[in-house]
């Protein structure tokens, strides 16, 4: 069974929310990385999203594409991401399912196949991809589907119901809900509207539904642990790193406090 599925059965059987963090990849090096994702997973994420560095994101707010550029000018491949994950994959009792989040252009260049190949051999369980239309997304679902790759496309709040019903049908591992009209950042509060869009597309899948974009506050996860399968935080996780500057150590001890704040609401 995919790690990503095995997750959530189990988080479902303990009627507990998963928390995942989004991290860039390189930022501000490779090396900081492997580093991070040990530190992050024992601050208590139980699985994680990990940005690949693309120059032309279509839904990253701000403080995610200053990310992305810090890492790329550090010269930064694919193959370096890939090659940190397998080494972090590898560790002894490693146990949080990772998530690419990474743009079609990087999958197209690379070839859907080789991509997906080579992300399972990293120990990747899936990828988000935010910006492959569901009308093109037939044949790369069957592609993860066939490799028992899971596949995460994006719902958002002006997602109509009929389109929404078929983003679900083509994702696979959780359906990733867009809280927010926009891009990627923290919010105040999150929209009253999001209840009823959970409510929505319950009624179309049994997949876990994990909410991202604008969740930055513990209050604000403790608000949807009980209407969503999955938190997921990014900017707010990204900005902490961006803070601490050359001082790494800080960054890495900012990370972790931050994430097991965020963590504790849900249990």
């Amino acid at each position: 069974m995919n790690p990503i599925d095995s997750l959530f059965q189990r988080l479902r059987a303990q009627k507990r929310a998963a928390f995942m963090p989004f991290l860039t990849a390189g930022d501000p090096d490779i090396a900081f990385t492997r580093e991070l994702l040990p530190a992050v997973a024992d601050a208590g994420a139980d699985l994680m999203e990990i940005g690949f560095p693309f120059s032309d994101p279509i839904a990253d707010g701000p403080v995610i594409q200053a990310s992305y550029t810090r890492a790329l000018n550090h010269k930064l491949k694919i193959a370096d991401v890939f090659a940190a994950l397998r080494d972090t994959a590898a560790r002894p009792n490693w146990s949080a399912p990772l998530v690419s989040m990474a743009s079609y252009s990087l999958m197209f260049k690379m070839g859907p196949t080789a991509f997906i190949e080579a992300a399972q051999k990293s120990g990747v369980s899936g990828a988000v991809v935010p910006d492959v239309p569901v009308e093109e997304a037939e044949e790369l679902s069957k592609l993860a589907r066939d490799r028992d790759f899971k596949l995460i496309l994006l719902v958002t709040p002006t997602t109509s119901p009929e389109r929404a019903a078929k983003v679900v049908q083509a994702c696979s591992g959780f359906v990733y809900v867009v809280s927010v009209v926009g891009i990627t950042g923290a919010r105040e509060a999150l929209p009253s509207a999001l209840r009823e869009q959970l409510a929505r597309l319950r009624t179309m899948t049994d997949l876990p539904l994990c909410v991202g974009f604008g969740v930055s506050r513990p209050e604000q996860v403790r608000d949807l642990k009980e209407i969503a399968d999955g938190v997921i935080v990014g900017s707010a996780v990204v900005k902490k790193l961006e803070a601490a500057g050359a001082d790494r150590a800080k960054g890495l001890e900012d990370v972790k406090r931050f994430v097991a704040e965020l963590r504790a609401p849900l249990g």
